[in-house]
């Protein structure tokens, strides 16, 4: 197929959103939004530091690629409805590999309900994905970082270092107990878009999803805040079967692995109990594994407690130009 041939075999003849007035076809797409304020995401991907053949196969690249995007707007406290993926494809790339991806990522499209609006398709000497996330919230509760005040609870949803071990373990072709989970977390990550949507009632929330390591991630709450926050070693949660590996891998995967997409934040005391109710009306685990506190330094830190004593977490996650 060529590039208008392609186009016309992966745009939606028909449309999931209201909104839309125009999808694929013309120069630009064209949605109406109704009250809600409009939140965009975009994220890029390229072959060989985001993603391998070795570990991912083209539908799980595109199913993450769209993933990553919808756990940012999770993150902002919003719902996802449109996306658009521009793509450059080396010679190399076949038709059915391309389209592989694109199954990937309407699987995952499906599950909230988006619509394929646009995007661009070129040649290239690199796989490089782009996707862009449009999504829609209610006025007046968007998740900042900076929404967190002294005396919050810190709190993540699910279980950390899932998916730095499902890509260890593919990485070294590794035969453990609940391989096909780590893997399966790895290629296939859950955003938490139904946890964020059912909270629209709590006034302030901080929010961060786990992209580059939960160490990443309240370093920025903690710096957008100006505020410090301490977490505690022992109450990070993680799976069983986690424990099987080495305690330095356990301790690295768990704060610096990253590509969990799970959600870290902060919230008053008074409405942790509504966040401990929703997590569990959706079977979603919940854990408080720190506090805010006013900032002791010149600079907003991150604090461990580990063997009862407290030290700088550092920031080891991936960092992109560092």
């Amino acid at each position: 197929m060529d590039e208008f041939e392609f186009i016309d075999h992966i745009k939606q003849r028909t449309y999931k959103q209201n909104s839309v007035v125009k999808g694929i076809g013309d120069d630009a797409a064209i949605f109406r939004p109704t009250t809600n304020d409009v939140v965009t995401a975009v994220d890029t991907f390229v072959e060989n530091i985001h993603f391998t053949s070795k570990t991912t196969t083209p539908f799980h690249v595109g199913y993450r690629a769209l993933a990553a995007n919808i756990s940012d707007i999770a993150a902002m406290g919003a719902v996802p409805t449109f996306y658009l993926v521009s793509i450059v494809v080396p010679s190399e790339i076949g038709e059915e590999t391309l389209l592989q991806m694109y199954a990937g990522m309407n699987d995952i499209a499906k599950n909230y309900q988006m619509d394929l609006i646009g995007g661009d398709t070129v040649s290239g000497e690199q796989l490089v994905i782009s996707i862009t996330v449009i999504g829609y919230l209610s006025t007046q509760i968007a998740r900042y970082r900076s929404n967190a005040k002294e005396n919050d609870v810190v709190f993540v949803t699910g279980v950390l270092g899932d998916s730095a071990a499902g890509l260890h373990i593919l990485l070294n072709e590794l035969s453990v107990k609940d391989g096909s989970y780590f893997i399966n977390r790895h290629q296939m990550p859950e955003p938490r878009v139904r946890f964020v949507k059912k909270l629209q009632y709590v006034k302030r929330i901080a929010l961060n999803d786990i992209s580059d390591g939960i160490a990443n991630e309240l370093r920025e709450l903690a710096v957008a805040s100006d505020k410090d926050i301490i977490v505690h070693d022992e109450k990070i949660p993680i799976h069983p079967s986690l424990k099987q590996f080495n305690t330095e891998l356990q301790y690295r995967w768990k704060y610096f692995g990253g590509e969990d997409f799970e959600l870290v934040g902060t919230v008053g005391n008074r409405d942790w109990l509504d966040l401990e109710k929703v997590a569990q009306e959706i079977g979603l685990k919940i854990t408080k594994i720190g506090n805010v506190t006013l900032k002791q330094a010149k600079h907003p830190q991150v604090l461990l407690w580990k063997d009862n004593s407290l030290s700088l977490l550092k920031n080891e996650g991936y960092i992109h130009l560092k």
